[in-house]
């Protein structure tokens, strides 16, 4: 298994954080939202980029 250290790996941290939190808030289904979730945590980086290309967006309304 890859390891992230230092400063790398709290980013990283920060974003998939972010990421479950986006996904758990959008309008996805539940089982869509798990499967996501699942793939940002099993794939750290590799997980939170496809979810920023391909992911749900977030049900909130940006102004």
């Amino acid at each position: 298994m890859l390891e992230y250290a230092g400063i790398g790996g709290f980013i990283i941290l920060v974003l998939n954080i972010w990421a479950i939190v986006s996904i758990i808030g959008s309008g996805a289904s539940t089982g869509s939202k798990v499967l996501w979730t699942l793939l940002v945590l099993v794939l750290p980086v590799i997980g939170f980029i496809v979810w920023l290309i391909a992911g749900p967006k977030s049900s909130r309304v940006a102004i």
